[in-house]
């Protein structure tokens, strides 16, 4: 694969690319384990419909209330609720275990220059609380959530913010996501990006191109030049 060159920064979705979403329903006891991978798919899956909708709608509510809004739905929906299985799903979603390349991958991106970011749709109360138990906090220069825009991705205000509080243009930057309507929207705004395809997804009909596939970040210190000049 030729390298990505000219880059400055790297900058990494949160949810699905440096957090296993799935593992708080992996951790949580109540769940009948025939049900765990339900849970979560259709979890997820409301999740993102939601943020897409509130955004349409201009009704934003930050990612927590969402979250557990689409908590709520899949829980009524498979029929398993608990007295306290929301409350134990919600604390868990706080504390996801990060992907298991991710510590090794952002140490040296560290090492060899690169500027290390994340931009979610993640609360900053959320993203500090995933941040903080996954002890990645030495390896990221920023924490950036949309929150601060009031609106969710793939709105291109969020790729904007982005680049405002690093500094960088968005030829500078390579954005890592494993989301395809991601990935394919942060090229369209005109970042580099490295598609993270963990989950084997099939490539959008949307605009952009992602330059790179890979099936972990691990790949992506090797697609990497050395970083440009800052100056």
């Amino acid at each position: 694969m030729s390298q990505l060159t000219g880059i400055r920064a790297c900058i990494f979705d949160a949810y699905g690319t440096i957090f296993d979403f799935g593992s708080a329903a992996a951790r949580c006891a109540d769940i009948p384990e025939d049900k765990r991978a339900a849970l979560t798919n259709l979890w997820r899956d409301k999740q993102l419909q939601y943020t897409w909708l509130r955004s349409l709608q201009g009704r934003y509510a930050d990612f927590w209330q969402v979250t557990g809004e689409a908590l709520d739905f899949t829980l009524d929906s498979l029929g398993i609720t608990t007295p306290t299985l929301r409350e134990r799903l919600m604390d868990l979603y706080l504390t996801l275990s990060a992907f298991p390349e991710v510590p090794d991958t952002l140490r040296r991106l560290k090492e060899a220059g690169f500027v290390t970011a994340i931009l979610s749709n993640g609360s900053p109360a959320m993203l500090d609380a995933a941040v903080r138990g996954a002890g990645l906090r030495d390896q990221l220069d920023a924490v950036l959530s949309t929150d601060a825009v009031q609106v969710f991705k793939t709105h291109p205000r969020v790729y904007e913010y982005a680049l405002q509080q690093l500094g960088m243009r968005a030829e500078q930057v390579s954005f890592q996501s494993s989301n395809a309507w991601d990935a394919f929207a942060a090229s369209a705004y005109g970042m580099r990006v490295v598609w993270c395809n963990r989950y084997g997804q099939r490539r959008e009909h949307l605009p952009g191109a992602p330059d790179h596939e890979v099936p972990s970040l691990a790949a992506l210190p090797a697609l990497l030049g050395p970083p440009a000049d800052l100056g």
